[in-house]
């Protein structure tokens, strides 16, 4: 018995606590308020609704309980909510707690990826970095996928770490089908990393080449089955048994993969709008109207709106910033639906093609308030804020603001990490065990930051993709710098400070062990030049994203970055502790600001992003879960024997209704509004053979082509426009904003049809 409890006080004192505490801080960021979530990004809230109804609508990852079409990406992230919703019912939490406990895992595995090689406190300094993170905090509070497949990534590299230390062909093949499996959750951005994971595998991994190649071949064979497997088992499928596959125009997923999910967001948007986005400098004719959004005003007039968790209001006119209403949404396309502009409520299922002015990577500003939340224009929040293509992309305020904290600090780290863990004597190219690890982060983030500088399609939130690369190479930067400044000729000086982080960072035994490489420079004065460099750049980068919502603390910033690299740079090591504390407070104080501003509202979005602009509402963040509760009455009322409550042009109009009512409503033209679905043949089928009686149209179809433009004008010459509220009006909205980019506004309307006296 005290054997035991002797055991249980000595794990206890093994335990870091530190890590403890970071994990806690995690927990409390990424979880705190989900209660408020709404219903998230309604999009996937609307389909794990629909997978929870039938094994097959779970298998596909279906958008509607019908199972007519699915979702715009594989639907392994969505099973592991949808697990969630059918154990504790469809909620705005239930749905988000598996990224939110995806997100404690990954800070997790970051610390444990790092501690081996570099020590506890880089270990720890690499937690807190990516707990810190802003974008890493934004994505963990809502149900999009990046969270999940950051976990995968993770897990991959994990397990590869451990296969080359182990020598374990087994652990190669799991290593590789992980990413295989990440595939599966957001298609080729998972491919992202395998350079990284090759390199690092062939450098690090001490085997004869031969049986190197061979085990490389065995994990590419798994990494092939795993990516494969669900692709091609649903496009085998019998194509009238199972769903559309969503943001296809083939009904195909391996089309999905390498179309939409792939070249495209890189080279731009060639399906759903035609038009590539803005940030690469290109244009054509098909995207002519998205040009100058925003700069469009309207008048609205009021109707009864309610959202899926059961508020009501009124819309408003005007075009100020909406202070509680919904925030940008996951549309991908020229076709979303209607904004709000100022509350919480919405009108029944509208849309119109977005246009825009192209993103100009300065901090976007609202009617006077910078970064505001409403709309999709450019400037911080919004959902195509990705600034100009370049290699200095990610510095700028648009993307920045939410991962370029720290860039700086990841520089170092290549710099830094691969020079000061030289093996003393060693030639240039012999690679020593924490260089190798330089190698993979450096492999993870190079490839990474080299993608978002010049693609064209993409969120700003996907930029989470950086942030485990940018915290550990944070962490090994540091790491590398107090090794170097040990090894100096004035390290004596700081001999007596062992117990601070920087010193302690030096007592992981492969740092204690490795002699420090001859070299005719001084490396106590080079460390000192490059961390002088990385605080003073870190910090006036950081005064730079604060400076359009608080100008004093700007500069204060300004102040302190010179303060502080001036006191680095100094020979004598004076008051180390107390420098170590002042910077890393200076550091991570208004990222950890900005990463608390979703926590502290509430706030899960659709287009997650961070910033002292959510402070100003609270909870959900989703353009797509407007229900117009009249809409929803007469149509539960009067449906009868329909397969379909109604059907409507796109998913984001849909997508309340399904989550409210739980019943199918058909998303003719899928998340984009322009899927080639189904052809007039086969959708005029469908309203003689009683499957479907009702069509909601707005705006949107305006934009419309092909089949489904054929399909619309045939509602609405042949359909009876329908009365379905004593108090209905034709409702109009808008939202006018100074900010470059994409956008809502413009003015909308939608119309309830009668089908079923066609025939």
């Amino acid at each position: 018995m005290k054997e035991g409890l002797h055991v249980q006080i000595n794990k206890l004192k093994k335990m870091d606590w530190y890590l403890v505490g970071i994990l806690v801080l995690s927990a409390f960021l990424f979880g705190w308020g989900i209660w408020d979530a709404g219903s998230a990004n309604s999009f996937y809230t609307a389909a794990i609704t629909s997978m929870t109804k039938s094994w097959s609508n779970f298998w596909y990852g279906a958008f509607d309980p019908a199972g007519f079409i699915t979702v715009d990406k594989p639907p392994v992230a969505l099973w592991f909510m949808a697990i969630s919703a059918k154990i504790f019912g469809v909620h705005g939490w239930s749905v988000v707690l598996p990224s939110v406990l995806a997100g404690i895992a990954s800070v997790y595995l970051i610390y444990r990826l790092l501690t081996p090689k570099f020590g506890p406190w880089a270990g720890r300094i690499a937690a807190l970095t990516m707990t810190l993170t802003p974008t890493v905090v934004a994505n963990e509070r809502t149900n999009n996928m990046d969270a999940i497949l950051v976990l995968f990534l993770l897990l991959a590299v994990f397990t590869l770490q451990k296969a080359v230390t182990k020598k374990n062909l087994w652990l190669v093949m799991i290593s590789f089908g992980l990413i295989g499996v990440a595939f599966n959750v957001k298609m080729l951005q998972a491919f992202m990393i395998l350079p990284a994971m090759l390199v690092y595998y062939w450098v690090a991994i001490k085997q004869p080449w031969k049986k190197k190649t061979a085990w490389l071949g065995a994990g590419l064979v798994s990494l092939a089955v795993f990516t494969l497997a669900y692709p091609m088992a649903v496009d085998s499928a019998n194509k009238s048994s199972r769903p559309y596959i969503g943001s296809s125009q083939t009904n195909s997923l391996m089309e999905l993969a390498f179309g939409y999910n792939g070249t495209q967001r890189l080279l731009g948007q060639s399906t759903g709008t035609g038009g590539t986005f803005a940030g690469m400098g290109k244009s054509s004719s098909k995207n002519s109207q998205m040009k100058n959004f925003g700069q469009q005003a309207g008048k609205s007039t009021t109707t009864k709106t309610t959202t899926t968790n059961g508020q009501t209001g009124t819309t408003t006119p005007g075009g100020t910033p909406p202070t509680g209403g919904q925030g940008p949404t996951g549309s991908k396309s020229g076709t979303p639906p209607t904004m709000p502009t100022g509350s919480k409520s919405g009108t029944a299922p509208t849309g119109k093609k977005m246009t825009g002015t192209r993103p100009t990577g300065k901090m976007g500003k609202m009617n006077g308030k910078a970064g505001g939340r409403g709309g999709m224009g450019g400037g911080i929040g919004s959902a195509f804020a990705i600034g100009t293509a370049g290699p200095f992309r990610l510095f700028q305020a648009d993307l920045g603001s939410q991962i370029g904290w720290f860039l700086p600090f990841a520089i170092l780290g290549m710099v830094a990490g691969w020079f000061g863990f030289r093996k003393r004597g060693s030639k240039w190219y012999h690679v020593s065990s924490q260089q190798e690890d330089v190698l993979l982060w450096a492999g993870w983030f190079v490839p990474v930051y080299g993608f978002f500088s010049v693609a064209s399609f993409f969120h700003p939130y996907y930029t989470i993709m950086l942030a485990p690369a940018i915290a550990a190479l944070t962490a090994i930067g540091v790491t590398a710098v107090a090794k170097m400044m040990k090894a100096g000729k004035n390290e004596a000086d700081n001999t007596n400070n062992a117990e601070t982080p920087a010193a302690a960072l030096l007592e992981s035994d492969d740092a204690v062990n490795q002699a420090p490489a001859r070299s005719k420079f001084n490396q106590g004065l080079v460390a000192r030049i490059l961390l002088s460099i990385t605080v003073l750049s870190t910090l006036l980068l950081q005064a730079y994203y604060v400076s359009s919502y608080y100008s004093v603390i700007s500069v204060i910033l300004v102040v302190l970055a010179i303060l502080l690299a001036g006191w680095w740079f100094l020979p004598r090591q004076f008051g180390a502790k107390i420098k170590v504390l002042v910077t890393a407070a200076a550091v991570f104080a208004m990222a950890g600001f900005w990463a608390l501003t979703p926590t502290l509202s509430h706030t899960s979005a659709a287009i997650p992003f961070a910033s002292p602009s959510l402070l100003s509402s609270k909870g959900s963040s989703d353009m797509g879960g407007e229900v117009n509760s009249d809409l929803l009455s007469y149509t539960e009322k009067h449906q009868g024997s329909a397969k379909y409550l109604f059907a409507t042009t796109d998913s984001n109009s849909s997508s309340g209704y399904i989550i409210k009512s739980g019943k199918a409503v058909m998303a003719l033209g899928g998340y984009n509004g322009t899927d080639p679905t189904m052809t007039l043949k086969q959708f005029k089928n469908l309203v003689k053979t009683g499957q479907l009686k009702y069509f909601v149209t707005g705006n949107q179809s305006k934009s419309s082509d092909g089949q489904i433009s054929k399909i619309l004008a045939w509602v609405k010459k042949n359909g009876k426009a329908v009365t379905y509220s004593k108090t209905q009006s034709t409702t109009t909205q808008s939202s006018t904003t100074n900010r470059g980019g994409m956008g809502m506004g413009g003015n909308s309307s939608s119309t309830l049809y009668d089908l079923s006296s066609i025939y």
